[in-house]
């Protein structure tokens, strides 16, 4: 289940990935074209949570 935007704010490229059903490479690649929100930070690339669940469609309202 994809965590809630308080529980855990950013994951890492293949966590958002998973979520996706892409692979490692595929989720960089979409974050290069502008498919997938990031963060970057250094060398480090992040994932918002909350973009995920809006790219997903989905509010953390839907869960219960």
């Amino acid at each position: 289940m994809l965590p809630l935007p308080i529980e855990r704010p950013t994951l890492s490229v293949p966590e958002a990935g998973k979520y996706l059903g892409l692979g490692r490479d595929a989720a960089y690649r979409a974050i290069h074209t502008g498919e997938l929100p990031s963060i970057h930070i250094g060398r480090k690339v992040l994932v918002p949570t909350a973009a995920l669940w809006e790219l997903l469609g989905m509010t953390p309202n839907h869960i219960n």
